[in-house]
């Protein structure tokens, strides 16, 4: 028979085994996927404003004031040093020798000679001073010498009569009027003023530029000397000059002395043009520096002015970089950058999961890093030297969220970041990394805001002393550099965790869904409405809340688990029995059960019900996400035994029943996701099955506890947690040691012996 099946060769045998995917196989089909694509974007758009964040594509000033160099410092590149006290001073000096602009109007003066001859006209239609009309002569008569006032009619008449003597002609009046017209000349060239005004006595105190009126364009510089009106003596003499009666120059010059007025007016626009433009042709005044020139001295701390030259030989090197030099450097940058988040990303696949998985926190992380990196910059320039508040901040808040391995991880690799992209070595580095691993590890619980402040002091002494030893071992000057720096962030380490926990907690809480142990002791207050609720409505659940959270913080205590969570959720764990506690037997008291009149199925509903109505109560009153998980995952997927063997009971005696669905019986879940849920599933099964022992001693205790947690363990509810075999056995042992410490025996003294139904346990 065997005789019509061939046999396979060896080689068909070894072609047809398939081997299970390699590493590098698996690894090509996770990187294909959906999911994991969009996080890979994500980390690379994260990686891109990083790059954006810290200046990537040029490498950072690496000095900072008070930090001694231990070579001399030259300059690399060509680059000037702006002077401006010096360039101010040219300023000055330019203004100071900018003309002011004038608009001459000579009509004034033009008709000052028009009324001078007018006035002499007058006196020579006359034939004595009596026929002269009052006050014409008096103003030939100005001049202040006091001999003049003092004198006689007679005198009076006498210089009246010589006066007109000399302008007798008319040839001596035509030469009286251009001997006026010639002597006024000048001041109709150049104009008259009978001061500088102020807005000029900052600018040129010699010369003025003079324009005759509508024609800015024909201009003119004369000496303020020759514009003046104080030196108006000066119009006598060339009076004197063209005349040869000293009478009539007397009279005229009397006349006109005091008639003289300002025929120049400051161009308030002209002269502001002139000044700008004078400015404009001031360079700044600035002191070159070549490369190899020296910028800073070996062994003397770096000072302001020596700052301000390196500051301005790195922009000058920054500008001078090429293209091919700016791409290069990025993609170092940008490098850095993916090798951290490789790094950070190997170690949250393998172990911090959850943070890949949930794509808000995923997003939530990322944002914080950046958010991270951004203040890091911020607070890192030279005056604040603040970096490492937000590095603290971030590595407090990573460790609060998640786990301390993962905050010393992502902390070290910030602080990487932080210190290259500021221009910082090693140095700044072991200083940084030193405070914020400390704060990590001192964070721990939180149960006070006090816990915060003397993480705090511990970070502040740990910080001073690296940055004390540090600053040693890198030959820095102690008073100059080391103790100042230390001082600083000593400070600065204080004030992060005043932050944090002045107002910071919360809002960490709330973004990453996570409770300390100081919001959950405020949750554990018993005048919390719900609870109080509870104690009005059904007094027997909330013993049974009370009793089990007693229970369930010593087992989770004993496998280091969050004991205060645990207890805080068992107080909450059964708030949606208010809405119906007669069903539920802790409530009853010694009353027939509501569900013997209830088929099965429906008693089933009720009692699956009150964790969809817990769930509910706990969202409306804003319930951390915490404790809506320990109401959903309290019971998992169990079944409601009792419920389930009545429905088979009833089938059975039903001739025309059918098989009972053991999935209508069971609550809806999740399964338990944590250690704490599980421990919380556990309390809760067995304080409620040891109330039904009619004699709880130990040796009963321990195998209802021990039946109950295999029960659970073969139904599959831990599945889904990292309970193990050996936290499992110490919870047991744990719940073992509470319940007998509950149900212990007590003593039966001579009297209770005769009453046996006085005994009380």
């Amino acid at each position: 028979m065997a005789s019509g099946i061939r046999r396979r060769t060896r080689s068909e045998r070894v072609a047809a085994l398939e081997l299970p995917p390699g590493f590098l196989e698996r690894t090509w089909d996770y990187l294909q996927r959906g999911d994991v694509l969009v996080r890979l974007a994500l980390c690379a758009v994260c990686a891109l404003v990083l790059w954006m964040i810290t200046g990537g594509w040029a490498p950072p000033l690496s000095y900072r004031t008070g930090y001694t160099p231990l070579r001399n410092i030259v300059a690399r590149v060509h680059f000037e040093k702006p002077e401006p006290q010096r360039t101010q001073e040219a300023h000055e000096r330019a203004q100071r020798e900018v003309r002011s602009v004038y608009e001459q109007d000579k009509e004034p003066l033009v008709q000052l000679r028009a009324g001078l001859m007018n006035q002499v006209s007058r006196i020579l239609k006359v034939q004595s001073l009596a026929e002269l009309e009052e006050g014409v002569w008096q103003e030939f008569f100005v001049s202040p010498t006091p001999d003049k006032a003092a004198l006689l009619p007679a005198e009076q008449e006498q210089h009246f009569q010589e006066f007109r003597a000399a302008l007798s002609t008319p040839e001596a009046v035509a030469h009286l009027e251009k001997s006026v017209a010639d002597a006024l000349l000048p001041w109709e060239q150049h104009g008259l003023l009978k001061e500088l005004p102020q807005e000029q006595k900052e600018g040129n105190q010699k010369e003025i530029v003079v324009f005759p009126k509508g024609r800015p364009e024909d201009r003119h510089i004369f000496n303020v000397s020759d514009v003046i009106l104080g030196d108006a003596h000066s119009l006598k003499r060339r009076l004197a000059a063209e005349n040869s009666s000293p009478e009539v120059v007397e009279r005229v010059f009397d006349w006109l002395r005091p008639q003289l007025i300002p025929t120049l007016s400051l161009n308030n626009d002209e002269t502001r043009r002139a000044r700008e433009e004078a400015n404009a042709r001031i360079r700044d005044v600035v002191t070159p520096f070549e490369p190899g020139d020296l910028l800073a001295r070996a062994g003397q701390p770096l000072a302001t002015e020596s700052m301000e030259l390196l500051e301005r030989e790195h922009k000058a090197l920054t500008k001078s970089l090429g293209v091919l030099q700016r791409v290069c450097y990025s993609l170092a940058t940008l490098g850095m950058f993916v090798a951290l988040l490789t790094l950070c990303g190997v170690y949250v696949l393998a172990y911090e999961r959850r943070l890949i998985s949930n794509m808000r926190q995923f997003l939530i992380m990322l944002g914080l890093v950046i958010v991270t990196i951004g203040l890091t910059m911020l607070a890192g320039t030279d005056s604040l030297r603040a970096e490492l508040i937000p590095l603290l901040l971030f590595g407090m808040t990573v460790s609060i969220a998640y786990h301390q391995e993962s905050a010393l991880l992502f902390s070290a690799a910030l602080a990487l970041v932080a210190v290259v992209s500021i221009g910082q070595g090693l140095y700044e580095f072991i200083i940084l990394n030193a405070a914020v691993a400390t704060a990590i590890l001192l964070v721990g619980p939180i149960r006070s805001r006090w816990k915060l402040i003397y993480v705090g002091l511990c970070v502040g002494v740990v910080v001073i002393l690296t940055t004390i030893g540090v600053g040693t071992l890198a030959e820095q000057p102690f008073y100059e550099m080391v103790l100042p720096d230390a001082v600083r962030f000593g400070l600065w380490s204080l004030l992060a965790t005043i932050v944090m926990s002045g107002g910071l907690l919360p809002l960490v809480e709330r973004l990453f869904g996570v409770q300390t142990d100081l919001s959950l002791l405020e949750l554990a207050d018993i005048s919390h409405p719900l609870l109080q609720e509870l104690v009005r409505r059904a007094p027997g659940t909330y013993n049974h809340s009370i009793n089990v959270a007693s229970i369930a913080e010593a087992a989770a205590e004993s496998i280091h688990a969050r004991g205060l969570l645990v207890r805080v959720g068992a107080y909450f764990h059964d708030i949606g029995k208010m809405l119906k506690p007669a069903y539920f037997v802790e409530n009853q008291g010694n009353d027939n059960s509501r569900h013997d009149t209830l088929v099965p199925a429906m008693s089933t509903l009720i009692i699956i019900a009150h964790v969809k109505d817990g769930a509910d109560l706990a969202r409306q009153h804003h319930l951390p996400e915490a404790l809506l998980d320990f109401i959903q995952q309290h019971h998992g997927t169990t079944l409601v035994e009792y419920f389930y063997h009545r429905a088979n009971e009833r089938s059975e005696s039903d001739p025309d029943g059918g098989e009972v669905e053991e999935s209508a019986f069971r609550y809806p879940g999740p399964k338990p996701q944590t250690k704490e849920a599980a421990v919380l599933m556990l309390a809760d099964a067995v304080e409620g099955a040891s109330r039904a022992l009619a004699e709880p001693t130990p040796a009963r205790i321990e195998s209802l506890v021990h039946d109950i947690a295999m029960k659970r363990l073969l139904d599959g509810q831990f599945d889904q947690c990292s309970l193990t075999l050996r936290e499992l056995a110490t919870v047991e042992d744990s719940l073992i040691k509470s319940l007998t410490a509950v149900y212990h025996g007590r003593i039966k003294y001579p009297d209770q012996r005769s009453y046996p139904e006085q005994r009380t346990a």
